[in-house]
């Protein structure tokens, strides 16, 4: 007689949980795999599966929080089921705290564990529960003995001055013309990746840490470098934007002087080529670290024209401000009071700034100067700046070269410093009398305007012209562009 199938009221009610410690290609190919194993399982057994708990590239033995795990003894404890099924108990556990509060919660709410390689668990006898602790105890021995040959590698390449693998550094990975397969995380379809040279240096991303080693060692801050970097369109190698954090890291590697690493410990050289010598180094690494150094953070405006270009629709005198609404890929200038299109802000800012460069650029732009304090010559104050900022790298050289040590180093710099902010607070004094004093006069006015920050470009802008952005005319410019460039005014306030 054939036996009848048990109905869905008497079917064992059970939950399936997987894992996979490393995810390398993020295509969640190993917890798939499991998962279709497991379901057989509880198809063979009869069991109706209610519930299925994944965790993907979460090792056990980390330490590291397991939400999908955490999820399912909570499931447990409310007596969502009396079975789980795991592929192998090393899935479970591999740590003995974790598989003793296991223990306590199957035999309280008598649940069943049966895997697919290691069989079934019966936790609710002592040779059960023996058999569990030497699995975990066998699995626990696996994982620290991979531990141990992975730092032994780590070690290995470190001492042999290798890179240790890991996200690429900024600075390095040069494509060597090779490719090899990977999985796309987005996909999960196959692709054709470049093979890097994590030896040979990346020349612009190279020559970005100099300018910001540079920049700290002649009194800079890492929020210029940053903001630097983001005109430059410089990201992290994993292309994000480069924040504070991220800077003073970069710029504090003992591998941009190719200096070997090992948790945190110098152990030699490297074999990768670097970017500063040694004992430049040293010095940016003394100056950050340096815990009566100042910072000034705080918000930038990010838009030249931002509250201060006026709309000129309709007679209308309000300012207008940057916005990427309706439906535009890019960022536009529009009218508060939601005047018609919009403007591209970069294309405006950009012809803003030709024009300002043009006017200040000619022989009679001294006749632009307000009357200033007497007695400054705001061209002796550059010359100064310049030579304090040459002396303050030169003290770090000969601290980086052991010329000099620590205190010699802070006395010196310090010294610096000061007479640098005085030589500044007197430049700025002339500059609050007039902000066009730093750019009038000076050698290439282009390069002197690029180089100053946004707010001093706003200051001149407010003493100097007013823009007014007008409708433009629809469809292509005389000059076959598609810019208007007659719809952008300026009304200039001295002159």
């Amino acid at each position: 007689m054939k036996p009848t199938r048990p109905t869905a009221d008497q079917r064992i009610r059970a939950v399936i949980y997987v894992r996979i410690s490393q995810d390398r290609t993020g295509a969640h190919l190993g917890v798939d795999r499991q998962l279709e194993d497991c379901k057989a399982l509880a198809e063979n057994r009869g069991w109706d599966v209610v519930e299925t708990y994944v965790d993907n590239d979460i090792s056990a033995y980390s330490g590291k929080k397991r939400p999908d795990y955490r999820r399912m003894l909570d499931d447990l404890e409310q007596g969502t089921a009396t079975v789980v099924v795991a592929w192998h108990t090393d899935r479970l556990h591999r740590s003995p705290t974790e598989l003793e509060e296991y223990i306590d919660l199957s035999q309280r709410r008598g649940v069943d564990t049966h895997t697919v390689q290691a069989g079934d668990l019966d936790l609710s006898t002592s040779s059960g529960r023996m058999t569990a602790r030497i699995h975990g105890a066998v699995a626990r021995h696996e994982s620290e003995h991979k531990a141990e040959r992975v730092a032994r590698s780590r070690l290995q390449k470190a001492q042999a001055g290798k890179w240790g693998g890991g996200i690429r550094p900024f600075g390095w990975g040069l494509p060597t013309g090779e490719t090899r397969k990977k999985v796309d995380r987005a996909t999960g379809e196959e692709v054709e990746v470049p093979v890097l040279d994590m030896d040979q240096l990346v020349p612009e991303e190279a020559a970005a840490i100099e300018v910001g080693i540079d920049m700290i060692l002649s009194g800079g801050s890492i929020k210029a470098w940053c903001r630097w970097l983001a005109d430059k369109g410089l990201t992290t190698s994993r292309r994000n934007p480069v924040g504070h954090v991220e800077a003073r890291d970069m710029l504090m590697r003992a591998r941009n002087a190719g200096i070997a690493v090992y948790k945190g410990e110098e152990i030699g050289p490297g074999n990768w080529a670097a970017i500063v010598p040694e004992e430049k180094h040293r010095a940016v690494v003394a100056v950050l670290m340096d815990p009566t150094r100042r910072t000034t953070p705080g918000a930038q405006p990010k838009w030249l024209g931002s509250l201060l270009y006026r709309c000129g629709r309709d007679a209308c005198t309000h300012t207008v401000y940057v916005t990427q609404s309706g439906g535009k890929a890019y960022p536009s200038y529009r009218c508060r009071t939601a005047h018609g299109g919009g403007r591209r802000a970069e294309r405006v800012d950009e012809y803003v700034q030709d024009t300002v460069i043009a006017r200040l650029s000619r022989e009679d732009a001294v006749d632009l100067l307000l009357p200033g304090p007497s007695g400054v010559n705001f061209g002796a104050l550059q010359v100064e700046s310049e030579e304090i900022r040459r002396r303050l790298i030169n003290l770090a050289s000969m601290f980086g070269s052991g010329q000099i040590d620590m205190s010699q180093f802070t006395e010196g710099s310090d010294v610096a410093r000061a007479q640098l902010e005085g030589v500044q607070q007197q430049m700025s004094r002339a500059a609050m009398k007039d902000p066009l004093a730093k750019i009038v006069g000076a050698k290439n006015v282009g390069k002197a305007w690029h180089a100053l920050p946004l707010e001093e470009k706003r200051g001149i802008l407010r003493t100097l012209v007013t823009v007014t952005l007008t409708p433009p005319k629809l469809g292509p410019m005389p000059d076959g562009g598609r810019f208007d460039y007659d719809a952008v005014q300026f009304d200039w306030l001295r002159g």
